[in-house]
């Protein structure tokens, strides 16, 4: 096995990017290519560059909203109270006709 039964291997070049916990990745890509400027950490996930001494910062990440939450950003408390009260009267009304609620 070696480079005798497959061909030489082709030229490369080592990039080394660095992320902001201080994480350092060397990955290869063939000479003459365009390497990207920015690449996953594969140790954390967070972007690296190829700055040492500046690497990129970590994304703001929003935390998880619940669906209340995404409700509470449409609606004022006033406006959640009508829409209770028009449903409460909506359910005494069908309750009295004799509909079966659940």
């Amino acid at each position: 096995m070696g480079e005798a039964e497959r061909g030489d291997s082709a030229p490369r070049i080592y990039v080394t990017y660095y992320c902001a916990n201080g994480h350092e990745t060397r990955q290869a890509f063939a000479v003459g290519a365009d390497y990207p400027q920015e690449w996953d950490c594969p140790r954390c996930g967070l972007p690296a560059n190829t700055d040492s001494k500046n690497p990129p910062p970590p994304p703001h990440i929003l935390p998880y909203k619940t669906h209340l939450a995404y409700v509470k950003e449409r609606r004022t408390a006033t406006e959640a109270t009508d829409i209770l009260s028009e449903a409460l009267e909506d359910l005494r009304a069908r309750r009295a006709a004799g509909e079966a609620i659940y």
